[in-house]
């Protein structure tokens, strides 16, 4: 069971004091708080939700904390600029949001959906003053973030020193046992620890896990750098993304994302090594098992005929976008026109795609990033193996 939990994190503090725990007759109380302030989640979001799922299926209480007090502060972790904070009204919408996306991955009877404000809220100023008392400006500014925005001369206000104190007192308020986080919150997972100390409870254990690499296998999974698999994707268009990742990506996704046993994993990596089974056949297991989970088990089965049929036989799909361009507005060069029909985020992101030869015209490779368009003829393009429109000049 150890192994299990186990399984994918970057660091548990105190692994000894985890073990204790675990042997207490009693469902440990689980807790991860998430900020409401980016509602559409992507998979790299999900790798700290699979292990409170992980938990969850081991009988513990799951506790997911929606920060809208501390929405309202706004997180300056990783930031060197101060963070605009939320509205109540964006907090609101946000929370609703996330609770509706959580779900495809946790047990809804068996969560425990909490509100930090629920708490922070009834805090007096003299509180709050009591609670600030507990930790000094030094012992802030040892974060990295705080530092450099110190030692750079920025400006850093005092509000943003109370975040992670409020972070640190949801752990005294919900009584938890075990905290999640990511890599990047351990500061503020340490300071529950120390302010359960001071309450009187015994320490939380703190589990961090690691940030997932986006498609391109380098850089962490980002909407901003466009190499992220939405939780709220097409079905075809998630397995297609998944199907991309590396052969070696791919064993870090089985890590963090699947919910294979271990011992399935260890054979696939075995009938590859020893028996000569194509990679490919195992990100199948892969793509069906992540499709499913956020759609269903048949819309994941009909997502990988599609992908066979359109790119294993080079078909393209039948229902195929059609997007309407002015004839007017001469001349359209290649670059404009796959930028205009959504197919590439910019002009410069055409002529790149371009150049790896991975822009078609009716089947055929286009590789003059300054084509003039004859617009006397619709046609079918293509960039990548997965986009596609027809295009029609009105």
């Amino acid at each position: 069971m150890l192994e299990e939990i186990k399984r994918g994190s970057d660091e548990i503090l105190v692994e000894e004091e985890l073990k204790q725990k675990l042997a207490l007759e009693r469902p440990l109380k689980i807790k991860a708080g998430f900020d409401p302030t980016a509602p559409d989640l992507h998979l790299g979001h999900t790798v700290l939700i699979n292990k409170m799922r992980q938990f969850q299926e081991l009988g513990h209480e799951i506790m997911f904390l929606i920060g809208d007090f501390t929405g309202m502060i706004g997180d300056p972790t990783g930031k060197n600029v101060t963070r605009k904070p939320l509205t109540k009204e964006e907090v609101a919408a946000n929370a609703q949001t996330y609770k509706e996306q959580i779900f495809k991955i946790l047990d809804p009877d068996k969560t425990r959906v909490c509100f930090n404000s629920e708490w922070m809220g009834k805090l007096s100023a003299a509180d709050m003053i009591q609670l600030a008392a507990q930790y000094t400006v030094a012992r802030m500014l040892e974060r990295d973030d705080f530092s450099k925005r110190y030692a750079g001369n920025q400006s850093i206000a005092i509000h943003e020193f109370l975040y992670p104190l409020v972070q640190g007192y949801d752990s005294v308020a919900m009584q938890a046992d075990v905290e999640l986080g990511g890599t990047d919150q351990k500061f503020n997972l340490l300071m529950g620890r120390e302010l359960q100390k001071h309450y009187g409870q015994k320490p939380q254990v703190i589990m961090t896990m690691p940030i997932l690499e986006g498609l391109d296998g380098v850089k962490k999974m980002s909407k901003s750098l466009d190499n992220y698999i939405g939780i709220n994707e097409p079905a075809n268009d998630m397995f297609g993304k998944i199907m991309s990742l590396s052969d070696d990506l791919m064993w870090r996704y089985f890590d963090l994302l699947s919910f294979r046993p271990l011992p399935e994993v260890r054979a696939f990596k075995q009938a590859i090594e020893n028996e000569g089974m194509n990679p490919r056949d195992i990100k199948f297991e892969l793509a069906m098992e992540i499709v499913a989970r956020f759609h269903d088990p048949q819309a994941a089965e009909l997502a990988k005929q599609d992908f066979i049929q359109r790119f294993q036989k080079n078909q393209t799909p039948e229902n195929i976008p059609e997007v309407n361009l002015s004839s007017s507005d001469r001349p359209w060069l290649i670059g404009t026109v796959l930028k205009q029909a959504g197919l590439v985020s910019s002009t410069s992101d055409a002529l790149r795609m371009i150049k790896q030869g991975a822009v078609k015209i009716d089947g055929e490779r286009i590789e003059d990033g300054k084509l003039e368009i004859d617009v006397t003829k619709p046609a079918i393009y293509q960039v990548g193996k997965r986009k596609f429109a027809r295009i029609v000049f009105d």
